[in-house]
């Protein structure tokens, strides 16, 4: 099956010009390097590739390696870099604020946190006016779950099957991705229910999902009605009349699961199991650490596609293009039965970080970065829907802007992932062709 498709792919490309020079490198040698990497940093930390990239600097979507040799960067340090690797505008904000001042506690006030905070919630609905900043998107979902159940007096948890929310011993309990998972007591109050994805699971057609490319199952549903959502809704009710008491805390869920691979729910599902949480004294939080900042491209938040408001909504990564910070946004009424006694973050909402995310906020908006998320994300995907009909290890391709999943397969009607040794080897050419993308899913293809 390999020789086949492989005979059909050209693997000549030519990668557009980038008339920008990179520095040359002048640290330790490659197998120094690797050396310091194997006795002096945890393996937990794994690499990528047979042969690991040995990075030296980037430009907005270009990286270079130790040698010289440019990538393109679709991968974005894990859907971080949301406005281009060293963007002058926010390098600029830093450098000002670093020969400025780069820390004080938030016991004092200081200009960048209120500038920041009042920036970043004029981009949110009502009544989503207050942020409390962290410093990671695992510290973010962590907090949430804190006012959730301080809020609520409720304990108990639903998440999504498939979902990350993160690694920390509290939110480990939401993240639902095997490989993730330690063999120590975790998740205690946290239950997980059925993904509803169109493409993987029991009910899905081609009419289902929020997305320029549909899965290529058949859907007999007549307009206005989506049977997929009405099955997976029906599941999400088990959940909660068997395994969780009769009032929850909450509930969480990606609009676009990120780690997974990019999967898509029915456009109703979001929207009716909101209500069902609501109507059992639960808050409804929207992990919005991957899809958040124009990156849906109709959008600039994930839920807004759904057509919700969260109670709870949880920002990291793209926030601040890379660096270190993340945000808790939520109501009034949620953040007052928190602020009843102490929760202090020494490094959240520093100054440095908040002008970090000011510049970023300003690069979107005057690069028009939204609108290229659909623009450019629409044509990718359209693009990639041919591959899927030319080649029969394409299962799937589906996703929103510039939020994309491409999912492998052994052959369509099977569904079965693609095995690792093939996945790993469309991976490394790819990287070899100067081109590096991410791995997801359960079986990470």
């Amino acid at each position: 099956r390999q020789q086949k498709w492989k005979s059909s792919v050209s693997t000549e490309v030519k990668m557009p010009p980038c008339d920008f020079v990179p520095e040359k490198y002048k640290s330790y040698p490659y197998e120094r390097m690797k050396q310091i990497r194997e006795q002096n940093i945890s393996p937990t930390l794994q690499m990528y590739y047979k042969k690991p990239l040995l990075l030296h600097q980037g430009h907005m979507q270009w990286l270079f390696d130790y040698e010289g040799r440019r990538y393109l960067d679709l991968f974005a340090g894990i859907v971080t870099v949301s406005v281009g690797h060293c963007h002058p505008k926010v390098t600029m904000a830093a450098q000002k604020q670093l020969a400025r001042l780069w820390h004080t506690t938030n016991i004092y006030m200081h200009p960048s946190i209120h500038e920041y905070a009042e920036k970043l919630t004029s981009l949110l609905p009502d009544p989503l006016k207050v942020v409390y900043l962290t410093n990671s998107g695992s510290e973010a979902n962590d907090l949430a779950m804190f006012m959730a159940r301080l809020y609520t007096r409720n304990f108990d948890f639903i998440a999504l099957r498939g979902g990350y929310h993160g690694g920390s011993p509290y939110t480990l309990g939401l993240t639902s991705v095997g490989s993730y998972k330690h063999a120590v007591a975790n998740g205690f109050g946290c239950s997980t229910t059925m993904l509803p994805d169109v493409f993987r699971g029991p009910w899905g057609g081609s009419r289902c999902r929020d997305s320029p490319v549909q899965t290529v199952r058949k859907c007999s549903c007549s307009e206005g009605v989506c049977h997929a959502s009405d099955q997976y809704i029906e599941q999400f009710k088990d959940t909660l009349n068997t395994v969780v008491p009769k009032t929850i805390a909450g509930f969480i869920a990606e609009p676009i699961q990120g780690v997974n691979g990019a999967v898509q729910y029915p456009r109703r599902f979001l929207k009716e199991a909101y209500k069902l949480v609501r109507e059992r004294g639960g808050v409804c939080i929207s992990d919005e650490v991957q899809t958040g900042f124009g990156r849906t491209g109709s959008h600039f938040w994930g839920f807004q596609t759904h057509g919700v408001v969260p109670d709870i909504v949880t920002l990291a990564k793209g926030i601040g293009n890379g660096f270190p910070m993340a945000a808790v946004v939520t109501t009034k009424e949620i953040i007052s039965s928190f602020a009843q006694n102490l929760h202090f973050n020494t490094f959240g909402g520093n100054p440095l970080a908040c002008v970090v995310g000011a510049a970023v906020l300003d690069a979107i908006e005057e690069d028009d970065l939204q609108k290229n998320s659909e623009d450019v994300g629409t044509y990718m995907l359209l693009q990639l829907a041919k591959l899927r009909d030319k080649f029969e290890i394409v299962g799937d391709v589906r996703g929103k802007g510039l939020m994309i999943g491409v999912e492998m397969v052994t052959d369509k009607e099977s569904r079965h992932p693609l095995p690792p040794e093939e996945m790993s080897q469309i991976w490394e050419d790819c990287k070899d062709m100067g081109v590096l993308i991410g791995r997801g899913g359960l079986y990470s293809q």
